[in-house]
């Protein structure tokens, strides 16, 4: 059961309004599911338009922020926690251990850096939570295929590659992410141990 739903996305809004649309829409349902939204804390961009939504339809939002963050006043003022960091990897360890499932939005590096955590922690194990991916407007097309290609070439596992869930549809994302069940680790090690062998 999902308690509590992390999303990272971007600080900036993006120049199609469908982004900022796909925030709110997130928000409301997070709200309407009774999902408490973890994020980075921000009042600006998408992060803001997110946690704006998920107050506004009476839903519950924690925020994690660096000090340094929070002393450039880039902290959002009206959410009702903020956890105060000491640095972006203890954010990153909060946000995992505060959250029962994950959703990458639009956004740019610190999005990147935070989904590819997260499907690493997935493939060792270290997480089992589930990770999709709100691929808005198709987004996140060119990196789909990034990986896809990674999967042709021998570097990504292909069933590493599913733990990744994606739709352009929230409701349909959260359904997906509830049916989720995590690839079992010891196979995978095992065919490693005998490719490096061969």
């Amino acid at each position: 059961m999902m308690k509590q739903i992390c999303v990272f996305c971007g600080s900036s809004m993006g120049y199609n309004s469908r982004y900022r649309e796909a925030a709110e829409q997130l928000g409301r349902l997070l709200a309407e599911s009774r999902i408490g939204l973890v994020y980075g804390g921000a009042g600006v961009g998408l992060m803001k338009a997110l946690a704006d939504s998920v107050m506004q339809h009476g839903g519950q939002v924690t925020g994690v922020m660096p000090v340094a963050l929070v002393e450039k006043e880039v902290a959002h003022p009206g959410i009702p926690t903020l956890h105060i960091v000491a640095d972006m990897a203890e954010r990153k360890s909060m946000m995992v251990s505060l959250s029962d499932g994950f959703i990458a939005m639009p956004g740019g590096f610190g999005t990147l850096d935070e989904l590819s955590e997260i499907l690493t922690f997935n493939q060792l194990r270290i997480n089992e939570s589930p990770l999709g991916l709100l691929n808005t407007g198709g987004y996140f097309e060119h990196l789909l295929r990034f990986f896809n290609h990674g999967v042709a070439e021998g570097f990504i596992r292909g069933e590493h590659r599913d733990n990744l869930l994606v739709s352009d549809d929230s409701a349909d994302l959260i359904t997906k992410m509830k049916s989720w069940k995590p690839v079992p680790m010891g196979k995978w090690i095992e065919e490693i141990r005998l490719e490096s062998k061969a």
